[in-house]
């Protein structure tokens, strides 16, 4: 990511509330219950929280014309007076309920790891604290949790061998090289579309690979890619060949896929309806048929081939590239997504390129921190069930239901009341109205974790089991509204 500038607003009133298009026809869903209560009561104290960041009369600056600097009137005494904390790269009003939030969080992932025989989401959640705050052990286990992977990986001499590898990882949740997931479908948001995006790249942008103003970047990057390689046991001057393979196969795939700017320009980049048939045409050395088997998916009618161009030339690197260059390629990419779930070596590595390198984070993050992060990143709505039973009651969840309820009335009283507006448009407008859906704070339904098992004692496969399910579950929730062949 690239690094961001603080931005304050201490005059903020946050409505935790959002209103989603496109409302659909469906059986009405009664209200969630209260999470059924633990074995253990969960308990907050409050005494060990950060405080709120609330609006006061001292933090405006006098000194400052309101009239004619208003953003210094309001905000400049509180930016002299607060530092940004060495383990963030900006603070401000989110930024301080964040930190509450975590606090929160902490409280709740130590009472779910001391539960004895704990189940469902407590054990999952004090199955991640518990083996993540494990340093002793992790650091002693070093590259091993990945032996079995990288073993695998050298074993790969062929393109067949390299396409089955590529097909059989993103079937675990591991897809490295490009972007795979069911979405609406652009044109019937009734429907599920399987969409293939490009990806691939381990600095934030294409940018970073072809711009000289970025050199600076792309050759640390480098350095990092041979310090990784270096932790995992490859000797230095093959890690620093490998660290050079790696950067012009990268660059190939930079130079075949857009850029970000020019994403958030055409979202339709995104949108290439084309058959399984077609697509594998396209990509001669990489077969979707294959690939859609591989997921335990039936193979949909149309899947958008999103970028088709950055696929081609995955297909033409299947076919044209070294081997041992795609094991370069594949063997840090397997350790640097691990990196922050192995050892302390690791750990460091991978704050001091994408914390400090590019985010300008000063301190990384200690270790509880960390392991918070990681329990949010895989199993984040399971952790969110327990947060809720402390920090989200059912009553304050109804509460903010009216008052959303409250400010949706309003917006339709304004736009009927409209003097500028035609009838037409009033038409269309309160057309569009009655399609938003307010959810707020956490689902009626809440997903089911049970296929997810998790242990006490091994932080990198909770993840990897985490990805797992998550991958699977996404395509089976999507499975009643999957876009298939006619007749299917």
């Amino acid at each position: 990511m690239i690094a961001r500038k603080p931005q304050i607003l201490l005059l903020t009133l946050a409505v935790s509330a959002v209103l989603v298009g496109c409302k659909k026809e469906e059986t009405p869903v009664a209200p969630a219950a209260a999470p059924a209560a633990a074995a253990t009561e969960l308990k907050l104290d409050e005494s060990k929280l950060p405080a709120y960041n609330a609006f006061s009369a001292a933090d405006l600056d006098p000194s400052k014309d309101a009239c004619t600097d208003f953003g210094g009137y309001v905000n400049d005494k509180w930016l002299n007076a607060n530092e940004i904390p060495a383990d963030r790269t900006s603070w401000g009003a989110f930024t301080i309920l964040d930190e509450r939030s975590v606090a929160v969080q902490h409280q709740l992932a130590e009472q779910a790891a001391a539960m004895k025989n704990a189940t469902g989401i407590e054990k999952i959640v004090g199955d991640f604290w518990a083996s993540g705050m494990d340093e002793a052990k992790i650091n002693a286990l070093g590259i091993t949790p990945l032996k079995a992977d990288l073993a695998a990986i050298d074993a790969l001499t062929d393109t067949a061998a390299i396409a089955n590898y590529l097909r059989s990882s993103a079937a675990k949740g591991e897809n490295m090289l490009f972007g795979f997931g069911p979405e609406a479908d652009f044109k019937n948001s009734t429907m599920n579309m399987a969409y293939a995006s490009q990806g691939g790249l381990g600095l934030p942008d294409t940018t970073y690979y072809t711009e000289a103003g970025k050199a600076d970047k792309l050759k640390a990057y480098q350095d990092h890619v041979a310090k990784v390689l270096e932790l995992a046991g490859v000797p230095a001057a093959d890690a620093a060949k490998q660290a050079e393979d790696v950067i012009k196969f990268e660059t190939r795939l930079a130079k075949a896929s857009k850029s970000s700017v020019e994403l958030s320009r055409d979202v339709s980049l995104y949108y290439n309806p084309v058959t399984v048939a077609d697509a594998d045409k396209l990509t001669p050395n990489f077969s979707w048929s294959a690939f859609f088997q591989a997921q335990g998916i039936a193979a949909p009618a149309t899947f958008s081939l999103a970028m088709p161009a950055f696929h081609q030339e995955v297909s033409k690197m299947l076919g044209d590239t070294d081997p041992a260059v795609w094991r370069a390629y594949l063997r840090f990419h397997t350790v640097d997504s691990a990196s922050p779930y192995l050892s302390n070596d690791f750990v460091q590595q991978n704050y001091a390129f994408y914390g400090k390198e590019l985010n300008g984070q000063k301190e990384i993050k200690p270790r509880w921190k960390q392991v918070l992060g990681t329990l949010e990143n895989n199993a984040g709505e399971a952790f969110g069930q327990m947060y809720v039973k402390v920090a989200f009651s059912p009553e304050a969840k109804a509460k903010m239901e009216v008052l959303v309820k409250n400010l949706a009335d309003a917006l339709k009283d304004r736009i009927q009341n409209l003097a500028w507006m035609s009838d037409e448009t009033k038409a269309k407008a309160i057309a569009k109205w009655e399609t938003f859906t307010p959810k707020i704070g956490y689902p009626d339904k809440w997903r089911d974790w049970s296929g997810l098992n998790t242990t006490h004692d091994d932080y990198l496969g909770n993840v990897r089991a985490a990805n797992a399910s998550t991958t699977s579950g996404r395509w089976a929730r999507s499975a009643s509204r999957w876009t298939r062949p006619s007749g299917a």
